[in-house]
């Protein structure tokens, strides 16, 4: 691995384990994105990750606390941009018609997308107005 990737592996680390650590399981390869959505059912909340402020500031957390609520996804996935950009390139081709958005979070029912958040209905937004985005599409699919 040269420097470069050695150094942007160390510092996404920690924006990794943000979301794993509430219960997000990576998928770090196409294949694992196929697996994945090819298998699926019921609802899932998809997390589209970066290194950027907003999805530090707002996407992360607002993902986290949305998941406190008493309806949620049975899934919770995450592709992380800029650095799995092969398994982030292969999660957008089942976003379609919607444009490539990082950070950016979709919920899915059995696979298909009923609700998306792009990255410019999180930059610049309230952590609190991005939480009840979620909030209101997870309790309209949600059991």
């Amino acid at each position: 691995m040269n420097p470069y990737d050695q150094y942007m592996k160390e510092i996404s680390q920690p924006m990794r384990n943000e979301l794993t650590e509430a219960g997000f399981q990576e998928l770090t390869t196409p294949e694992q994105v196929d697996d994945f959505m090819t298998s699926i059912k019921g609802t899932s909340l998809v997390v589209v990750n970066s290194v950027c402020g907003c999805a530090a500031g707002l996407a992360r957390p607002a993902a986290r606390t949305a998941l406190e609520g008493p309806k949620k996804p049975e899934n919770l996935v995450t592709v992380f941009a800029g650095q799995d950009r092969e398994a982030t390139a292969r999660m957008r081709e089942y976003f379609s018609g919607i444009e490539p958005s990082s950070p950016s979070m979709a919920v899915l029912k059995d696979g298909k997308v009923v609700h998306f958040i792009p990255r410019e209905d999180i930059e610049d937004h309230e952590i609190e107005e991005i939480v009840n985005n979620l909030t209101s599409a997870f309790n309209e699919v949600c059991s």
